[in-house]
């Protein structure tokens, strides 16, 4: 946990723009403020109509129009692993009837799919 907080700031820090393209939340409908936002657990399924999710790159609720733009690493870092890694690495968490539900080392595998998927400058820059 504190390894992967340690290369967040780091690459906040030396390159913003790719710290924009890891961990970035997605919409929960299209056309609308859907956004997920980052938190200790996943609850899209819960009456906070927020969209809270603790998987990088989650996806927002469907019937939220609070969250006007995404949220990536830095926000993942602070807000989903608790600024020090000590919650949601490498598997996130959920409320009870919260979704989406966690599977095995899913931030950990959902951070590496975003890496991967950098160009090839900004691999290096990551690297």
């Amino acid at each position: 946990g504190k390894d992967i907080v340690q290369f967040a700031k780091a690459v906040e820090i030396s390159s913003p723009s790719i710290d924009g393209k890891v961990c970035k939340t997605k919409k929960g409908q299209s056309g609308t403020n859907s956004y997920g936002v980052y938190a200790s657990e996943s609850n899209t399924a819960g009456n906070s109509n927020r969209g809270d999710v603790a998987l990088c790159g989650g996806t927002g609720n469907t019937s939220t129009s609070v969250n006007a733009s995404p949220q990536a690493l830095k926000d993942f870092v602070v807000k989903t692993l608790l600024g020090d890694g000590s919650k949601n690495w490498p598997t996130s968490t959920a409320a009870a009837s919260g979704t989406p539900k966690p599977e095995t080392n899913d931030n950990a595998k959902a951070v590496a799919k975003d890496l991967v998927a950098l160009n090839s400058d900004e691999k290096t820059i990551v690297a």
